[in-house]
């Protein structure tokens, strides 16, 4: 009888000594981050038939199991996609709204000062200081493309470095999360699945949230234990034990624009979730479109005040020049060519009407014979001009440079941004050095004449471009509303995806956090049973002592 009451006692000393060892591991590792919370699995043993019944022989500790519920996991690291998408662009965006509409970093006031002062040369056109304001408000104006431009390919080189990061980031993660995969499924096997590597497994959890944070993946549980991760449209992350391996590799048609890549193959566009979908989106949807726009601003405006001012005379009887020049640049062309080994590039050319330009074009090959022949789609507002050869493009903009061992073929396709540098080159042409070359006259040899002075003042209010629908300044406001917009629905929708990730957090924490209130419950709960269980066996030796001493 004492010997019975003895076990059952000793495997409740172990049973409790267990509860309190998780117990305080749990309290232990409150602060850690991404621990689940364990429990000890408690099983009675087998009973045991002493003639008038059946009598327990005690309790088995068979189990630590971890709180955990992977459809709680799936939901956390879906929000952790969406938030830090909208929260990327958002920050990003952000900072170009606060460029290009702040008054002291705007390019508004500086235009509008510069067609004040040309009104004062109007006004005033013997005066040499409102000449000498003229062009030193030119220069600024100049300055104010050139810094903004500038700070368009900063807020570019910040894309890139954030994506070196993430992706180096993401490749560590998969590598880790793919060396947890073969030690969970060794674990596992050794003990033929009956007990989990709980501590091991809450690791590959939180790798998966860190990766999720990153890109958008899906997992897929597999019976060995381990996870198999997937990107995108189903590109393969993890597999077992095997990490691919993502890389950033440089645009053929921009080297500052970088694409991931998953052996050799362009994955950016398959991505749709998590900070880097969310890099990528900033600069395709918000900075290219900026750039874009400020550079047909800077042409057409460029354009149409050269096209005047060359008619005019300065106070020395000169006229025919250039008061502002774009330089030249290469061209950004994104080539959907059917010949992979022909390499189209494009070169600036100054056109010579600011109404029919666009930030950017379509241009589709519709003829080879006996010449090329295009058809160029205006992306700001989708006109087409149909039957341009390849002279007939200049007046867009740009020129193609076909060359490599490929062919154009009908049907090939490039879109072309042929003013994407125009805001970085712009500036005061280097033969005006003196206010007296001015040409605000009409005619040679009238010092008084303000008549070429007047056309010019005039510029700032004439609808000159997108087909005589717009000035200047609504070109300019339009940039100023279009990012504006997006960055306050940005705004909008971040702070829902932080409700929403919150509150997916919140569930995951009310399942799998520790609660030291009631851990500490449970330290004086397994304690008083651990002292209990000691009891017994104190009154098991007790009975044994008395037995013994009949005996003698």
């Amino acid at each position: 009888m004492s010997i019975g009451i003895l076990n059952t006692a000793l495997s409740g000393l172990a049973a409790f000594q267990r509860s309190l060892e998780v117990t305080s591991n749990n309290i232990s590792n409150v602060n850690t981050e991404g621990y689940s919370r364990q429990r000890v699995q408690l099983q009675t043993s087998p009973e045991q038939y002493v003639g008038n019944g059946y009598i327990g022989s005690g309790v088995n500790a068979t189990n630590i199991k971890r709180s955990y519920d992977e459809f709680i996991n799936g939901q956390v690291r879906s929000s952790a996609m969406a938030y830090q998408d909208v929260d990327s662009f958002y920050r990003l965006s952000n900072q170009v709204d606060n460029l290009i509409a702040d008054e002291s970093t705007g390019l508004a006031p500086s235009m509008k000062e510069f067609f004040n002062s040309v009104n004062d040369v109007a006004n005033d056109p013997i005066s040499m200081p409102a000449r000498q304001v003229m062009l030193a408000q030119a220069d600024s104006m100049a300055h104010q493309f050139n810094t903004m431009s500038a700070r368009f390919e900063d807020m570019r080189q910040q894309v890139n470095n954030n994506l070196n990061t993430a992706i180096k980031e993401v490749n560590g993660y998969a590598k880790s999360i793919a060396d947890l995969n073969l030690k969970i499924s060794e674990a596992i096997a050794k003990t033929k699945g009956l007990q989990l590597p709980n501590e091991l497994m809450d690791q590959r959890d939180l790798l998966l949230s860190k990766v999720a944070e990153q890109m958008d993946v899906s997992v897929v549980p597999q019976q060995d234990g381990s996870f198999s991760v997937f990107m995108g449209q189903g590109q393969p992350l993890v597999i077992g034990n095997h990490a691919s391996s993502l890389s950033l590799e440089t645009s053929k048609a921009d080297a500052s624009h970088l694409q991931v890549t998953l052996g050799g193959q362009d994955i950016s566009k398959n991505l749709s979730g998590g900070a880097i979908y969310g890099n990528l989106r900033f600069r395709d949807q918000v900075l290219d479109p900026a750039q874009e726009k400020l550079g047909l601003l800077a042409t057409g405006f460029v354009t149409e005040f050269n096209k005047i001012y060359q008619s005019g005379f300065d106070l020395n009887g000169a006229t025919g020049v250039n008061f502002f020049d774009l330089g030249s640049s290469s061209v950004p062309v994104i080539s959907n060519a059917q010949d992979s080994n022909l390499i189209v590039t494009a070169n600036f050319v100054a056109p010579t009407s600011a109404l029919n330009l666009g930030s950017s074009y379509r241009v589709d090959v519709t003829s080879t014979v006996p010449s090329n022949e295009y058809t160029l789609t205006n992306l700001s507002d989708n006109n087409t001009d149909t039957g341009l050869n390849d002279a007939g493009l200049a007046a867009f903009g740009f020129s193609f440079n076909f060359s490599g061992t490929g062919t154009v073929t009908i049907g090939d396709s490039f879109k072309v941004s042929p003013f994407f540098k125009s805001a970085e080159m712009i500036a005061i042409n280097p033969a005006i050095t003196t206010p007296a070359q001015i040409a605000a006259a009409s005619s040679s040899g009238l010092a008084g004449d303000n008549s070429n002075a007047l056309k010019l003042a005039g510029l700032e209010s004439q609808n000159l471009m997108l087909n005589g629908k717009s000035s200047f300044t609504q070109i300019y406001g339009q940039l100023v509303a279009d990012v504006g917009s997006q960055t306050y629905t940005a705004s909008v929708s971040r702070s829902a995806q932080k409700v929403l990730l919150n509150q997916a957090t919140a569930t995951r924490e009310d399942l799998v956090g520790v609660n030291l209130d009631e851990e500490a419950a449970n330290l004086i709960k397994f304690q008083n049973s651990y002292q209990a269980a000691a009891k017994a066996v104190s009154v098991a030796n007790s009975l044994f002592d008395t037995l013994i001493g009949a005996v003698r």
